[in-house]
């Protein structure tokens, strides 16, 4: 396989692990404002501040840092999604076949009785 394929393969943990990586980052910068008493934090309401400034902060770092990422994962699941829907596609026409044939041929056995 690849390196481009198997790059495509891996899109969505790729996409994943950044976007916990950014998380993490920014969550880390929050806590050690919040050491050094940069942020104001007292308590566990202080933390859980803390925790939500990080998520804030890495949403939009994620969109901007993150976009080719995405459209990388956005492409691998809409080949899946389509791949499946093609298999379920041809074997729904198969079955239909199948049961066109079936009545087919029961219409004909009545035809032959009557």
């Amino acid at each position: 396989m690849s390196s481009t394929g198997q790059e495509k393969s891996h899109a969505t943990l790729r996409y994943t692990s950044l976007r916990v990586s950014i998380f993490l980052g920014c969550l880390l910068v929050a806590l050690l404002l919040g050491h050094f008493k940069i942020i104001p934090v007292s308590g566990q309401a202080g933390v859980i501040f803390l925790f939500l400034l990080a998520a804030i902060a890495s949403a939009p770092l994620s969109y901007v840092l993150l976009s080719r990422q995405r459209d990388d994962m956005s492409a691998q699941i809409t080949t899946k999604v389509s791949g499946l829907r093609s298999r379920t596609a041809e074997r729904i026409a198969a079955q239909n076949a199948e049961e066109d044939a079936v009545d087919e041929a029961a219409r004909t056995a009545a035809v032959r009785q009557s």
